[in-house]
């Protein structure tokens, strides 16, 4: 092993988190290493986490790939657009997102280079303290021994399996392997309505796939404001999409070519159903196996997360842990936020997340975007409240777009008109939030948004519409 090299911060994670932490702290003067261990097809480095490689930014090139395949059999026609002899070519679809991933990967690297990050590929993990800091060493294709004063953890997270039903990725899929179908099944079977299910589960709708998605809980997307879930439930099923809520999974069995799925449904009768392949999507736990925690005397939580107090200090002077790995929502934004905030804070400077205005978005078509709180936490907080909704389908950028599904919905205090939550389902929702987000991070009223003037014909007019509607004088519903 060669002689130990001397920065001032190591990342450990080249995810959004730990990448970003990495550029900013080095923006900021600070001689800075990052260590990733995700490996591409070659052998060759992948910076970018589980968000680039096999989550964010793959899954969102098959959903726009399967919808241009839907609307070209579908939707064409009414635009006055014929197409004969439509078909899939899957393995290109694959080679594109694959292409993409790439080109993600290789623009970390690059960001890397232009702001003298040194990058080591490998397994970073804590070797143990050292004078003014810590040791962390990196196994794999690069073997180093690393000292710094401040160490940075950003180790994301894993697909949580279900016991009994544990992951192959050929019959039994995470996100990794349900983004990497080489054949269409006929019959895909989901366990888990949340966010990766619903968007692998239209993935493959889309191009051809019969698919039934089994929910435990009783309600659908139980975070998500309720009216919008109401409406996004009867629009998926309209779509095509078996929604079966409340169900308690029982003994699942792989064959050679199928996966057979026994369950209790919603009524607690007996249910069997084969399928092709059986994409489990029930959550994410915290990748902290190999970190070497215990060399230093880490601490970790009772579910394996890294505890971190409000500026995401661990337990260790001068060690800090950002993204999947702690407390909070596992979205790739929030751990980019927390990891700029860290490198400012390391600086001296106030680093800040704002955990009340992240947003967040499900890529499903349409799509569902909020931020802020729901009209069922209002209720139960005991909030008095305004709301005000205004449908899609009285935008005319929507109607000449050809998709006037959803709506948008503005919840504001009763009292002094704060926006307290916006909820969006329909077209362009992940693009629309972000005015959301700005509002409240000014700490706006609907009347601001109300009073704004918004280019028209556009879908954010349904913003401010929404916004007016609070006030019941929307001007065009």
């Amino acid at each position: 092993m060669s002689t130990s090299k001397q920065f001032d911060v190591v990342v450990i994670g080249g995810g959004p988190g730990g990448y970003i932490a990495a550029i900013r702290a080095a923006q900021l003067g600070f001689n800075v290493a990052c260590v990733d261990e995700w490996a591409n097809a070659k052998g060759g480095p992948a910076p970018g986490g589980t968000c680039t490689n096999v989550g964010c930014i793959p899954s969102k090139a098959l959903l726009q790939s399967s919808e241009h395949f839907e609307h070209a059999g579908h939707a064409f026609k009414e635009h006055g657009i014929e197409v004969s002899g439509l078909s899939l070519n899957l393995p290109q679809m694959l080679k594109r997102k694959e292409t993409i991933v790439k080109q993600n990967n290789d623009g970390i690297l690059f960001l890397f280079k232009k702001n003298k990050v040194s990058f080591f590929h490998g397994r970073g993990a804590f070797a143990g303290a050292a004078e003014g800091g810590y040791t962390v060493n990196v196994t794999g294709p690069s073997t180093e021994t690393l000292q710094a004063k401040h160490v940075v953890i950003a180790t994301g997270s894993n697909a949580r399996q279900l016991p009994g039903a544990e992951f192959d990725e050929k019959l039994i899929l995470s996100n990794t392997g349900a983004l990497a179908i080489d054949a269409v099944p006929a019959k895909l079977g989901v366990i888990g309505a949340g966010v990766i299910g619903l968007e692998m589960g239209s993935v493959w709708r889309r191009v051809g796939a019969d698919v039934t998605v089994l929910e435990g809980l009783p309600t659908f997307l139980g975070a998500v404001d309720e009216q919008i879930a109401k409406e996004a439930h009867k629009l998926f099923t309209k779509q095509g999409l078996k929604i079966s809520l409340g169900c308690k999974i029982g003994a699942i069995t792989k064959g050679d070519n199928n996966v057979t799925v026994e369950y209790a449904d919603s009524t607690g009768a007996a249910q069997t159903a084969v399928f092709d392949k059986l994409i489990i999507s029930i959550g994410r736990v915290p990748n902290t196996i190999g970190l070497g925690a215990e060399a230093v005397g880490l601490a970790l939580d009772e579910r394996g997360f890294i505890a971190v107090d409000d500026d995401c200090k661990t337990n260790l002077p001068n060690v800090w842990a950002v993204g999947d790995v702690v407390r909070g929502p596992m979205l790739a934004h929030k751990a980019e936020e927390e990891g700029v905030a860290v490198a400012e804070r390391i600086a001296g400077q106030h680093g800040h997340v704002n955990f009340n205005t992240v947003p967040w978005v499900i890529y499903t078509s349409p799509e569902i975007a909020w931020v802020g709180r729901t009209e069922q936490q209002l209720k139960a907080d005991g909030v008095a409240y305004k709301a005000g909704t205004f449908p899609f389908m009285a935008n005319g950028r929507a109607r000449a777009l050809g998709d006037t599904s959803g709506m948008v919905k503005f919840l504001a205090d009763a009292t002094t008109d704060e926006i307290l939550g916006v909820h969006i389902v329909g077209p362009m929702a992940s693009e629309l939030i972000s005015e959301a987000v700005v509002a409240m991070e000014f700490r706006a009223s609907s009347e601001d948004i109300a009073r704004i003037c918004h280019a028209h014909p556009s879908l954010s007019e349904a913003t401010k519409e929404a916004a007016l509607a609070v006030d019941k004088r929307s001007l065009n519903f």
